[in-house]
């Protein structure tokens, strides 16, 4: 099992990190590796699985700590997906936000991510932005605690 821990966005190997986004289909993001590495380096918290020294998994938020958490990304190489480490990064990245009542996040409209999202605690706010005319290919998610 892959080994879980915080890592400062800044001091994550800019290749291992493109690899990962890659291996997942994320071209947006790695299409630009220096607005990748700014957008890391700007997170909140980081969270990263390494199996050896293999980046295998890293979840990352946006919080100003007291009202909103946004959690950004998500990411499991393919091979190591379904095995509960999604779970346990998001788990992990967001424990310092447990006293933060609004949690959101964006994701596209894949149906696996809606059953993904939805057993972390989260509820679609709304309907599929991709169902309205010109919508976006994305869906709402929000979790408040109390």
């Amino acid at each position: 099992m892959p080994s879980l821990e915080y890592a400062a966005g800044a001091d994550l190997p800019l290749a291992a990190v493109v690899r990962l986004y890659d291996a997942v289909g994320w071209s947006a993001y790695t299409d630009s590796p220096q607005t990748l590495a700014a957008a890391l380096a700007g997170s909140t918290r980081v969270a990263v699985a390494w199996e050896d020294a293999e980046l295998v998994g890293l979840a990352r938020v946006v919080s100003d700590g007291h009202s909103i958490c946004y959690l950004q990304d998500i990411l499991v190489d393919p091979r190591h997906q379904r095995t509960g480490l999604g779970r346990q990064l998001a788990e992990l990245v967001l424990a310092p936000f447990a006293h933060v009542r609004q949690k959101v996040l964006l994701t596209d409209t894949e149906p696996g991510q809606k059953a993904f999202y939805e057993a972390l605690g989260y509820r679609q706010a709304g309907g599929d932005a991709a169902d309205d005319d010109g919508g976006l290919p994305l869906r709402a998610f929000v979790r408040f605690d109390a």
